[in-house]
């Protein structure tokens, strides 16, 4: 009930009513003044509706707002007693009755302003079957349902419009102005033939003319190139630069770090690096994909309203109610097992969750300092060109240092004013719960009280009454003094029907003309808007092609384009590899020395003889090993069964000493010598 009185008060705070309420100023309101706020949300919602209830009869505001609920389709919760009680209860300005019809309209305003204006056009007037009988009004009659249903289509016809996106009015000025350019250019094209035919030599001409222009774009294009080739240099030198303060933060490194420690940043440069590719970037791939398939998902259904969109957040919100029936419904059950596992999940999600952040942090962290080393290498070689950098000394680091501490002053000030508005905020909120424990209080003492002398609920009872007996006062005064004027007005109606019948007589004969008149300017009209789709049917298609012509074109365009740098950078290539294979070859043939020894063949060939002669060192090392160890196989053998027989020895001496200790004494053991003798 909380939430739903502060959701009322939100947005009765909104444009455009403007209330400028309080939880408590709104539940303090009396009857009257509710009964006016809801009068008030339903004019927003039709403007009929905007009436003042104090110069209005109760039953009459309580028949109104009661047809306008019907008509925005107001389902009151209950049965049909519930029903008599939710009438009562709006004639009364109850709060359990109006709460709800306040959060409801305030929730899809937008919606029942929609309806609100339909029904207007779309409740059927009832017509007594005695009054069809006459031929002007069931012709009329018949005229209102046919134009009910052309409202209708017309209705249904505006809102796909309104949701396409497409206006006939753009496409139409597009098409007369890329006509009227074509008609200028056609009309430019034909004066420049005739006035280039008059001149001599206009062939010659022309043809240096498509030349100078076929040379301005190679000029272009050799520009544009050479400018490609400059920002590509440009990056060379930062990557070169980047590349050599890596190389020197690292010569800085291992010139002080030992091998343990480079290993241990090693280990931990490697664990980052695997939990990111195996973990956290196959995590963020498979959102991004869901991301992807829900955006084109989202892309290939129609567009939709405003009224679909409340459809959805509608059933959004009976799942999520269900979701949290289940979860309430799972917590009952209390199951020890699944409470351990869910406690193992929690902690699990947790650290999991831990782990992501920090990762976030650390790669964040790496991208700053990158930046940051970035922006230090352009702003040393700023230092660099300009000669020097703006330091502050003297007079000027004194006074900023002075600045700092008149700042650090102003905000020590600050906040110890922040810190003693946030101690009398404690302050004020522990009166205010005190005050709200009182109240509880001592709504609790009465309650007590009237349960001991047998009266409980008495003091609530005795002003409902009070408030029902005043308003059936009130009621039944105005029932006396309704009947009196209801009498008054049957008779005037009855008096105005009349002559309204009469007077109207005329006017149905000229109706009937015009209704004519009305079906033949139909009939052209139909004719003339088949004649229009059509025309603009043509243009259309013809659009569609030259745009698919102008597709293919391009396409082809850069196609071409493609294939040219890539023949290019190819030709490069093998320019490079060709210059590499000549001088290879003079390198090989030529008879300086020096020369030779610079061709890659020499020096794969003194690296495979220098390979060559270690790896026969090494095999004359393993053969004198092998020597060695053949030589003293059979003493070192000989020594192992000496040793395994030693262990037999000591193995079967202790079973001894255990079974005589376990066993009666038989007889006495002599030490002599550093030897055991068993005397029996």
């Amino acid at each position: 009930m909380s939430d739903q009185i502060k959701f009322i008060v939100d947005n009765l705070n909104k444009e455009p009513f403007r209330k400028n309420y309080n939880l408590i100023t709104f539940d303090s309101l009396e009857p009257m003044q509710l009964l006016q706020v809801l009068n008030d949300v339903l004019a927003e919602i039709d403007p009929k509706q905007v009436v003042d209830i104090r110069e209005e009869m109760p039953e009459q505001t309580a028949k109104r707002m009661l047809s306008l609920l019907g008509i925005l389709k107001y389902k009151p919760p209950g049965n049909a007693t519930d029903m008599s009680t939710f009438r009562q209860g709006l004639v009364i300005g109850s709060k359990p009755v109006i709460y709800p019809v306040l959060h409801w309209l305030l929730q899809r305003t937008n919606e029942l302003k929609k309806r609100a204006y339909l029904a207007r056009f779309l409740i059927k007037l009832e017509v007594p079957s005695e009054f069809l009988q006459d031929e002007t009004v069931a012709d009329t009659n018949k005229q209102y349902e046919e134009l009910m249903e052309a409202f209708k289509t017309l209705h249904k016809e505006c809102e796909q419009l309104k949701t396409s996106g497409f206006s006939t009015a753009e496409i139409r000025r597009d098409i007369s102005a890329m006509e009227e350019e074509k008609d200028q250019l056609i009309k430019r094209v034909e004066r420049l033939k005739k006035r280039v035919e008059t001149v001599q030599n206009h062939q010659r001409m022309l043809k240096i003319a498509r030349q100078l222009r076929v040379e301005k774009e190679r000029e272009e294009f050799l520009a544009q190139q050479k400018q490609e080739q400059k920002n590509q240099l440009f990056h060379a030198v930062q990557r070169l630069q980047r590349v050599q303060n890596q190389l020197k933060s690292m010569r800085h490194a291992a010139a002080d770090a030992k091998p343990e420690s480079l290993m241990k940043r090693l280990e931990e440069e490697i664990k980052f690096n695997s939990y990111m590719v195996t973990e956290k970037f196959p995590k963020e791939l498979e959102s991004k994909k869901k991301e992807l398939h829900f955006l084109q998902k989202v892309i290939s259904e129609p567009a939709m309203g405003h009224s679909d969109l409340l459809e959805l957040e509608s059933k959004i919100n009976e799942v999520n109610t269900q979701i949290n029936q289940l979860i309430e419904k799972k917590m009952m059950r209390n199951e020890p097992i699944e409470g351990k596992l869910s406690l193992y999940k929690q902690q699990a999600s947790i650290i999991s969750r831990k782990k992501e952040a920090k990762a976030e942090e650390l790669q964040e962290a790496k991208e700053k300092l990158a930046n940051l080393e970035r922006e230090v290498s352009v702003k040393t070689n700023q230092t660099r060109e300009f000669d020097g950098t703006e330091v502050l000394k003297g007079d000027e680091f004194k006074r900023y240092v002075s600045k700092l501490r008149s700042k650090s002053t102003v905000f020590k000030q600050k906040h110890q004013i922040i810190a003693e508005f946030k101690a009398e905020f404690g302050l004020l909120q522990r009166t205010e719960e005190l005050l709200k424990q009182r109240h509880e209080n001592i709504q609790h003492q009465l309650q007590t009280i009237e349960e001991k002398k047998g009266i409980s609920g008495y003091s609530y009872t005795q002003e409902e009454l009070e408030r029902v007996s005043a308003l059936k006062t009130e009621v039944d005064e105005m029932k006396g003094r309704t009947l009196d004027n209801m009498s008054e007005m049957v008779k005037k109606l009855n008096s105005l029907v009349s002559e309204k019948k009469s007077a109207l007589a005329p006017v149905i004969k000229e109706l009937r003309q015009l209704r004519q008149k009305c079906q033949e300017l139909t009939q052209e009209c139909d004719e003339k808007k088949s004649q229009y789709d059509s025309c603009a049917a043509g243009l259309e298609s013809n659009r569609s092609k030259l745009e698919q012509e102008v597709r293919g074109l391009r396409e082809e365009c850069l196609q071409e384009e493609s294939r040219y740098h890539y023949t290019n950078c190819m030709i490069k290539n093998l320019e490079i590899q060709l210059r590499r294979a000549t001088d290879e070859m003079k390198a090989y043939v030529s008879s300086d020395q020096q020369e030779k020894r610079k061709a890659i063949r020499q020096v794969i060939l003194e690296q495979y003889t220098k390979n060559i002669a270690e790896q026969e060192n090494l095999g004359k090392k393993l053969r004198e090993k092998q020597k060695a160890v053949r030589e003293s196989h059979g003493p070192n053998m000989k020594q192992a069964k000496m040793w395994r027989d030693f262990e037999q020895l000591m193995e079967c001496k202790k079973q001894c000493f255990l079974k005589q200790q376990s066993q009666t004494p038989m007889g006495q053991v002599i030490q002599e010598g550093g030897e055991d003798r068993l005397v029996l």
